[in-house]
């Protein structure tokens, strides 16, 4: 059954790809849940989605700028989403949450506004939205690969902070924590992995990614490690089993991978409920 990923190199590519987002997703998606920021992966998102078509127009114009994945493109638009969420997330004090709707927002009107000036939808573009299994190229792998060491590394050496500041931040100051320093590294990797996410899972589901694996993995754990290997695993089950669904039935990967997230958590979901009730 598995033998056409090692036969063929785009698969390779995909299922690679695949197992590290599987990972780092969770991983930092565990963490915007508990600081009750997980709308921000769908805001970013679609910011991306502005920058991903924003490059696909700009290479209309410019041979030059044909050369550039417009991947980068949605990395850079995330990116600089995620720093004006953070941004007004100082202006609006009292209404922090307000943030991302307002990014979200400005993410959809430039992306229909590029996506009409580039004559609307095109094939590329549609990988993008619902993400596609043969997009993903060997440059797309040496980027998620980059991303995903970046976030592990950074996870090891600040795990206690962002632990801190995730469940009681005014603790976390008051220990010396640099608060917005923290914010700024942790923002900035999450804008990246929703980035370079988008190929495999793409714009319409990736924030799905970041927020199912925990919400099934708070089910089952009895502490926040418990919950971060658990996201993982399931993250990982959901994109293996995923793509190898969409490579051989014909379907986008993030529809699937998305289906079977939503399996999982429902199946913990039942699990709790039953083992609750024999306890009893």
């Amino acid at each position: 059954m598995f033998h056409h990923i090692f036969q063929y190199e785009f698969l390779q590519n995909s299922f690679l790809t695949g197992m590290l987002i599987g990972i780092i997703a969770p991983l930092l998606g565990v963490f915007i849940v508990v600081r009750k920021l997980s709308l921000i992966a769908d805001a970013l998102s679609h910011i991306s989605l502005s920058g991903i078509a924003a490059t696909m127009l700009a290479a209309t114009y410019s041979p030059i700028l044909s050369t550039i994945s417009p991947l980068y493109g949605g990395m850079l638009f995330s990116v600089i989403g995620a720093l004006s969420i953070e941004k007004l997330r100082s202006v609006y004090k009292h209404f922090e949450e307000l943030a991302i709707p307002i990014i979200m927002s400005i993410g959809i009107g430039l992306g229909v506004i590029f996506i009409s000036l580039a004559d609307g939808f095109n094939q590329d573009l549609f990988g993008y939205l619902f993400g596609s299994v043969s997009a993903v190229g060997r440059t797309d792998l040496f980027s998620i690969f980059i991303i995903g060491l970046l976030v592990v590394l950074t996870i090891f050496f600040v795990f206690k902070e962002l632990f801190l500041l995730a469940f009681d931040e005014e603790f976390g100051k008051a220990q010396g924590i640099r608060s917005s320093t923290v914010h700024f590294i942790f923002i900035i990797l999450v804008a990246l992995v929703i980035a370079i996410s988008i190929r495999i899972v793409g714009v319409l589901l990736v924030s799905s990614l970041m927020t199912l694996p925990v919400a099934a993995s708070m089910r089952v754990s009895k502490s926040f490690k418990q919950t971060i290997i658990f996201s993982i695993i399931f993250g990982e089950v959901a994109v293996v089993g995923g793509l190898v669904s969409a490579f051989y039935l014909d379907l986008a990967p993030g529809g699937t991978i998305v289906c079977i997230l939503a399996i999982i958590l429902i199946i913990t979901i039942l699990f709790t409920k039953k083992f609750k009730y024999n306890e009893r």
